[in-house]
């Protein structure tokens, strides 16, 4: 066996290990912090067989969990050090079974200091028999990014009421009547769910520091269970997690497992029950989330939920210019001109999370070689993020053949000049839909769309967005339709 000779001249395996830490500095660049620490810090190499990459871990969940959710990206990380690598097998680890002595990719040397030294967390945990779970600051869940809070947050006609509602939750009193429990707020990943929690958790520990928050992901949630679970302090994880006064659980859609969604529902109805605030993000409805048991839907759908839409172009323009303030207090001489801005927020729609990075890349291009700003450079600086977007691939010939079939108009009828009320919509939607998700001009537009005036475009354009801020059926079909198409 290769593992055997290995050990036996020690050459192998140390050579090894230094591998697998350049593997786990990628993993931790590649999934973050919190989710390399969650899943991948007690993982370690095994074996190399041929082309299979042998691995283990300290229990069966994290096995399953790794193989069902990172399994393909874990192995083409490993072939960045090892281009054999095409396989992972996973295997759990007998209790009691040696760890390598490096297991963080960030120790620079090897540990000697007593564990009440090393881990304080690990230290009260000692001490006081009790539950302490590992994560942000002293023992307090997943890490909070300090640029997420409400100053930093940028309403629009799509964000407005969740917004309004994250903030009417952080500054109720320890005492008051809670508004509305629990609070659920969906969207596509990258549309500010995660930062309306973040400013949550900061405004309370601001304004009413007597209060115990805790945010965290669901993996973390999940984490902290299985840890509860194999140290047999299932009592103290059930005690420290009902005796916080405001819960924020992010990613909701990634709890997995049928004996920790009965915890997390025993949890969330102690705290509900017991006036204590919860606040749930996830990327599905309550109702969509099918991996949930159905009461579990019932009661977070009992509560306020909220969607966060798409941002339309002025919310974009809004949150570019935000963050373009913020960077001008690390580069006071920063310039970038309004049609830069105008045309990031063009042709980047994706989400706020894209818009930022976007901006980034230019940042760092004037910081790092000092080139003008100009709608030429950053065209060249974010071509595959322009070429990705759904403006790199949709044609208005899309456009047209999914709005005719959903409002049930013909192709002609759209294209003619006919101005029946229950044409004219379809085609002023038919024209917005165009302008968001196309690079195509107006006056382009105007000729796919039977010849007209561009300025007939620009009318719809603005028309269909003021009336997407009044009327919810519109909205919600201008949603379906954008879905279809970016597909």
């Amino acid at each position: 066996m290769r593992a055997l000779a290995a050990a036996e001249d020690g050459g192998q395996d140390k050579n090894w290990q230094a591998i697998w830490e350049k593997i786990a500095r990628r993993m931790r660049v590649e999934f973050g912090d919190d989710i390399y620490s969650s899943w991948f810090a007690r993982m370690e190499i095994a074996d190399i067989v041929d082309d299979i990459l042998i691995v283990s871990v300290p229990t069966r969940f994290l096995r399953t969990w790794i193989n069902s959710h990172y399994s393909d990206r874990v192995i083409a990380l490993a072939r960045k050090e090892l281009t054999q690598i095409q396989r992972m097998d996973i295997r759990v680890r007998p209790r009691g079974a040696p760890v390598p002595q490096k297991s963080d990719p960030q120790e620079k040397t090897v540990q000697t200091k007593p564990a009440h030294v090393r881990n304080p967390a690990a230290a009260r945990v000692a001490s006081s028999g009790g539950f302490t779970p590992a994560g942000q600051g002293d023992g307090q869940g997943s890490p909070l990014d300090h640029n997420m809070t409400f100053d930093s947050f940028v309403p629009g006609p799509s964000n407005e009421l969740a917004g309004a509602a994250a903030k009417r939750i952080s500054e109720t009193k320890a005492d008051g009547p809670i508004p509305f429990n629990p609070l659920y707020i969906h969207s596509k990943a990258g549309m500010g769910k995660t930062h309306l929690l973040h400013a949550i958790s900061w405004h309370i520990q601001k304004h009413s520091p007597q209060r115990k928050v805790l945010y965290l992901t669901a993996e973390r949630f999940m984490y902290h269970f299985v840890l509860a679970l194999n140290s047999k302090e299932m009592l103290g994880f059930k005690d420290h997690f009902r005796a916080i006064d405001v819960l924020l659980i992010d990613d909701l859609q990634f709890l997995q497992g049928k004996s920790i969604q009965q915890e997390f529902y025993h949890t969330f109805n102690s705290l509900v029950d017991n006036n204590r605030q919860v606040v749930v993000a996830a990327d599905l409805p309550p109702n969509e989330l099918d991996s949930l048991d159905v009461r579990m839907r019932s009661r977070l759908a009992g509560g306020l939920v909220v969607d966060i839409g798409p941002t339309d172009f002025d919310l974009r323009v809004g949150i570019l210019n935000a963050r373009l303030e913020e960077a001008k207090k690390r580069y006071p001489n920063l310039n970038v001109p309004t049609e830069v801005i105008e045309y990031i927020a063009h042709r980047v729609t994706r989400s706020g999370r894209e818009l930022e990075g976007a901006l980034t890349r230019l940042i760092a291009n004037y910081e790092l070689v000092d080139s003008i700003m100009s709608v030429d450079l950053a065209g060249r600086i974010l071509k595959d993020l322009i070429k990705s977007s759904p403006q790199g691939r949709i044609r208005i010939d899309d456009i047209l053949r999914s709005v005719g079939k959903h409002y049930n108009v013909t192709r002609a009828d759209l294209l003619s000049p006919r101005r029946a009320r229950s044409i004219v919509r379809p085609r002023q939607v038919g024209m917005y839909l165009a302008k968001q998700l196309t690079s195509r001009s107006l006056p382009e537009i105007g000729r796919r769309f039977g010849g007209r005036d561009h300025t007939t475009v620009l009318h719809a354009v603005r028309k269909i967005e003021e009336l997407l801020r009044m009327d919810d059926k519109l909205a919600r079909d201008v949603e379906f339709l954008r879905g279809i198409l970016e597909q």
